[in-house]
């Protein structure tokens, strides 16, 4: 048996470091939503985005749960850090009584991995214990938009559908306008306290909610500090003396120094993604936008630090300090990083402490850890801001009021906090039958490992937490990595909204995705990428502008 660390509640972090990059940049094109429509909740341009002031009055009354208070709270936008070993006799209870009715209810999720068999224990245990009757429709992840779009497009709805964030391009912001109901009238104001744990849930993970004027996702929240981090093999810097870099050209000289392809030894993986935080570098897609101090809104692509941040990669390309693979492509880079062929590389949160664990047993003295980000000239970094939810789950227009209520139920009891009874059923299953505890630490046999899986944590969370009792110090470091690093984070004028850009430009900035990855790689001039930029000023980007001037001066700004 392996141990488990009680999952964040960021969502599956295979799905959110694609979404955090790559394909959040070619989700824009199809017009990533980031707050809702101008228009009425069903009629209308679904278009745009829904004014601050106008969202307030949309939103659930907040009602911070007390049930279980964090070793370390959360500071800076980052999450709640759970450092205590298991003790199941002391768990709190989250659900004090059966909020569903046993109704039957479909639920649509992406799930990663063998689907359990329908019935299952775990499903069984699930069902008594929130008062639900769920039939899992289970789609692959890897390719859950294609279903996605299929299901949105037809007559035959399930009565919840889980949407990733990085799954709403091209027509499905619309779909969900037009497919899902409101729930304004079961969640807005005090009406939410029926369900404890959703109204536990932060203010501005429910207002990127509101989808076509009106409150139809149910969110898993997230970290706004949570962000890709640069990894660093720290046993190795510790036995070589290597010192961590502090700035851009610091990194390129220890780069050059500990590179020897001889000895098979790179310095780094492709390190565009820090990058964009090292030359301070907006997200893409519509957080991507931004108010200036001189009041002309522009976006990410437009500025010198843009190119900078490029260039820079292409300089670590160029002198060979890359792994050839991750040149190439190939292969995983964090397979590359655990045998100590790459010394540093970029990943999800989780794998702080995904790959501690992997490495607990076939190799003690492997320590990670992640680097803080530095400023380009060394200085203080800037950061943007994630979203604050990023995953959301939808129930289909013209469902029952029991279905309704039933699949609210269901996401109440999803949302049961870190450090009761119900988080432990939804994360690890039932003790005995999925589980075992010892010294605190609980660890899931070949059955827990086969029926629970993320099906249950895609329907919603609690707020963002890291917990891994097996490994409590990793929690500490993730959440103070997150503090520190949120102590320079700031917020671009969209954060905390849900935009629906309109459809004619879609397709409008797809073609950086891949023109960035050929141009560090040394496959495309500097001249090329400027003037794609230049093309997508004059094939709508300039255009665009205006329709983000429009919504901000209405709408307001969201920092």
């Amino acid at each position: 048996m392996t141990p488990n660390a009680a999952s964040t509640s960021a969502g599956p972090s295979r799905r959110s470091f694609l979404a955090s990059t790559a394909v959040a940049t070619a989700a824009v094109a199809g017009g990533i939503p980031l707050l809702s429509a101008c228009g009425g909740s069903d009629s209308g341009t679904r278009e745009g985005a829904t004014s601050r002031k106008d969202a307030d009055k949309l939103l659930p009354t907040y009602v911070p749960s007390t049930v279980a208070e964090p070793d370390i709270p959360s500071k800076n936008g980052s999450a709640a850090g759970y450092t205590s070993k298991v003790d199941l006799a002391a768990f709190a209870t989250a659900v004090p009584e059966k909020l569903g009715t046993g109704a039957p209810l479909k639920i649509m999720s992406p799930l990663w991995g063998t689907p359990p068999k329908p019935g299952c224990a775990y499903y069984k245990e699930l069902d008594a214990a929130a008062g639900t009757k769920i039939t899992w429709q289970n789609q692959d992840g890897n390719t859950y938009g294609e279903k996605l779009g299929a299901v949105l497009a037809s007559s035959s709805i399930p009565d919840v559908v889980v949407v990733p964030d990085w799954e709403l391009g091209g027509k499905i912001p619309n779909a969900v306008a037009a497919k899902f109901m409101d729930l304004g009238p079961y969640l807005a104001g005090d009406k939410v306290k029926k369900y404890p744990n959703l109204a536990a849930i932060p203010s501005d993970a429910w207002r990127v909610s509101i989808f076509g004027g009106a409150l139809r996702g149910i969110p898993i929240p997230a970290a706004p500090a949570g962000t890709i981090v640069p990894y660093y093999r720290k046993d190795i810097f510790d036995a070589k003396g290597y010192s961590v870099p502090t700035s851009a050209d610091e990194f390129l000289s220890w780069a050059k120094d500990v590179t020897s392809p001889k000895a098979k030894v790179w310095a780094c993986g492709d390190m565009s993604w820090s990058a964009a935080a090292i030359f301070g570098v907006r997200p893409a897609g519509p957080l991507g936008w931004n108010i200036e101090d001189d009041g002309k809104v522009t976006y990410r692509i437009e500025h010198p630090e843009f190119l900078e941040a490029l260039a820079w990669v292409r300089k670590l390309f160029d002198a060979g300090v890359v792994h050839p693979d991750d040149k190439a492509r190939t292969g995983d880079a964090s397979q590359r990083f655990t045998a100590g062929q790459i010394l540093v590389y970029n990943d999800a949160m989780s794998a702080w402490y995904g790959k501690s664990a992997e490495q607990a047993q076939s190799n003690p003295d492997f320590q990670i850890e992640g680097m803080d980000y530095f400023g380009a000239d060394g200085g203080n970094p800037t950061l943007y801001a994630s979203q604050p939810a990023g995953i959301w789950s939808f129930i289909r227009k013209g469902a029952s009021k029991e279905t309704i209520e039933n699949a609210l139920a269901a996401a109440n009891f999803a949302a049961s906090p870190y450090g009761t009874k119900e988080r432990m059923l939804v994360e690890y299953g039932v003790e005995g039958t999925h589980y075992t505890v010892t010294d605190g630490v609980p660890a899931k046999n070949d059955q827990g490992n086969s029926e629970v899986n993320n099906a249950w944590s895609m329907l919603s969370a609690p707020a963002a937490y890291l917990a891994h009792p097996d490994l409590p110090d990793i929690a500490r470091k993730q959440v103070e990595w997150q503090q520190r690093m949120g102590a320079f984070m700031k917020k671009t004028s969209t954060y905390g909204m849900k935009v629906i850009e309109p459809s004619r430009y879609a397709g409008l900035v797809s073609q950086f995705e891949q023109l960035e990855l050929d141009y560090v790689r040394g496959h495309k001039q500097l001249s090329d990428v400027q003037q794609a930029i230049s093309t997508w000023k004059s094939s709508g980007g300039d255009k665009l502008r205006d329709w983000y001037k429009e919504l901000l001066d209405k709408n307001g700004s969201g920092n």
